[in-house]
């Protein structure tokens, strides 16, 4: 008798979507609500993608949550910053058709789905100085979320970012992060974080995971039970092949399951299969600083390489190559483990707390500490000489690495030896001594340090104006004794350093598309049947970066915009 075959050689569906980050599982979501047939396909034995390793932050403006908490802008505000921001690219069609579903995509999920949101109205845009810039009420991220609610569905999704976590435990920004670096100093967030981590701990032991989901993990967990109880066919370990193409209308794709292909026939396909963080040779053709295709740190999984780019190119699709930058950056230092392998720390958190700064190979500052990750790096990178590895120095003292940590150096109580011996942290007794173990600039760096200090000691840091701007003051410390939350002297021996390297959250140079999420061809046509969203999706914003959560902001919006759209309900154009 001929062995059963689980799989049959073809299945059939209304949309088909490629990728399970946020941008495709919002997709999925949106067409199963409106009563289509969906299946999603990823690559990887886990659903997640890149969303699931991120902070879980989105930017949408004039979402309802801010709404209902009073503040109330109109569109025109936040097209003036992006259009400041932005300059010669700003696309309209693009801009707009973001800013007017976000806050429909947002109620649209809080409405009918599992999808719950916490607002960040405390949080301003990056760059205050610009005109248009909101101080609170773009982010929103998604609730915490109990991971028993998704049921069976919950082995099949990825983890928590090892780096991001402690012992795999996440840590949502916000008051939760606040408790685990107040807890030496405050016995009730002491007292909040001993709970946390003895459930945690308990969790572990249980369900060998962690079971109270926030950040990336929550929003991907929250998607896909709302997926799964739509009844949208979630397939992992299919890694899509080809596109299937009828009459120049993409028409489904060919995967691959168990070592068999599998023809997906559909009436329409989404591409949002991560970008293309980990593809060497396009990082290599379109990445700054990056000759070998591997020098820069990419924080997304490894699955992300590239694969819809490719998709869409075969389909008659273009990649931008004009925009701002093909990357969204991040300072990422690179963590060394004792199996020989490595993980990507990406410095969010430490870089504006008071008494830290950022230092090139000669010992000299280069950019506000304090401002954007995605500035941080673009700042590197234009200071260091092409042909030159592009590079930093986190340098601290001893008081600062205690109370806030160095990147993967947490703060007191954790222990600081294992990150010593293996050469993550570098060490000195002496500013010329920790130079020396960095191959820094000894008078450079001094130098540097006595000038900062100079001015710190006032709380004024007049080369770089850090704490000018209420991005920078809400980076900083508002516990901090001094006059700003992000500037404070170095002076307490020993010394710490961290290298700090180009890294991303994912790539911006995608396929481009008009304002509905449809992908285009050369002649700026859209290609029937083939929609793009997420990192797939070419930068809505120019390759700019103008605030938090601008890469799941969009990817969320588009993905809703493709999942309308190629359900036959579109939004107006």
């Amino acid at each position: 008798m001929p062995a059963e075959n689980p799989t049959p050689n073809h299945l059939d569906c209304d949309l088909l979507v490629i990728g399970s980050g946020a941008a495709g599982l919002a997709a999925a979501v949106t067409a199963a609500h409106q009563g289509k047939k969906v299946i999603l396909v990823e690559k990887e034995p886990v659903f997640g993608g890149a969303t699931a390793w991120s902070g879980g932050w989105m930017w949408v403006p004039r979402n309802p949550l801010a709404r209902r908490a009073g503040i109330i802008e109109d569109i025109e505000q936040p097209r003036t910053y992006l259009r400041n921001e932005l300059g010669e690219h700003f696309r309209p069609e693009m801009v707009d058709a973001f800013l007017e579903a976000g806050p429909e995509m947002v109620a649209f999920f809080e409405q009918h789905t599992a999808l719950q949101f916490v607002d960040g109205n405390g949080i301003p845009d990056m760059h205050g100085d610009t005109p248009g810039a909101a101080t609170g009420g773009h982010q929103v991220i998604a609730a915490p979320y109990d991971a028993r609610e998704v049921g069976e569905l919950l082995p099949r999704l990825r983890k928590t970012m090892r780096e991001t976590s402690f012992m795999g435990m996440p840590i949502m920004a916000g008051a939760d992060l606040a408790a685990f670096l107040g807890m030496t100093r405050s016995l009730k967030a002491f007292a909040y974080v001993t709970r946390r981590f003895l459930t945690h701990l308990y969790h572990l032991a249980r369900h060998g995971r962690a079971m109270h989901l926030v950040n990336g993990v929550a929003l991907v967990a929250r998607l896909a039970k709302s997926a799964n109880d739509l009844g949208v066919q979630l397939l992992e370990s299919a890694p899509a092949r080809r596109l299937l193409i009828a009459e120049g209308a993409v028409r489904g794709a060919v995967v691959e399951r168990d070592g068999q292909e599998i023809a997906i026939h559909a009436r329409a396909v989404v591409l949002a299969a991560g970008g293309f963080p980990n593809d060497p040779v396009r990082r290599k053709a379109l990445f700054p600083h990056d000759a070998s295709g591997h020098d820069n740190l990419a924080l997304p999984p490894v699955s992300c390489s590239g694969d819809g780019l490719r998709l869409g190119e075969s389909a008659g699709g273009v990649v931008a190559d004009d925009l701002r930058s093909p990357v969204a950056w991040a300072p990422v230092s690179k963590v060394p483990y004792r199996n020989g392998t490595f993980g990507h720390f990406p410095h969010i958190i430490d870089r504006g707390k008071p008494g830290i700064i950022g230092v090139l190979k000669n010992g000299r500052r280069f950019v506000n500490e304090a401002g954007g990750y995605y500035d941080y790096v673009d700042a590197m990178n234009r200071a260091v000489p092409e042909g030159e590895e592009s590079c930093s120095w986190l340098v601290c003292d001893h008081r600062f690495q205690r109370r806030y940590g160095l990147g993967f150096a947490r703060p007191a109580p954790v222990p600081l030896w294992p990150h010593l011996r293996n050469g993550y942290l570098k060490r000195g007794r002496t500013l010329v001594e920790l130079a020396q173990a960095c191959g820094i600039d000894p008078a450079g760096l001094t130098t540097t340090v006595a000038e900062f200090n100079h001015h710190a000691r006032q709380g004024q840091d007049p080369a770089f104006g850090r704490g000018s701007t209420p991005f920078n003051r809400r980076s900083g410390d508002a516990l901090h004794d001094g006059p700003n939350p992000c500037v404070a002297p170095i002076e307490q021996a020993p010394f710490y350093a961290v290298k700090v390297q180009p890294g991303c959250f994912g790539t911006f140079a995608g396929l481009r598309t008009d304002g509905q999420a449809r992908v285009l061809d050369e002649n700026a046509r859209p290609i029937p049947g083939l929609y793009a969203a997420g990192t797939d999706m070419a930068s809505v914003l120019g390759g700019y970066y103008p605030s938090g959560g601008i890469n799941l902001g969009p990817a969320m919006t588009f993905g809703y915009i493709a999942g309308r759209h190629a359900a036959g309900t579109p939004l107006d154009a």
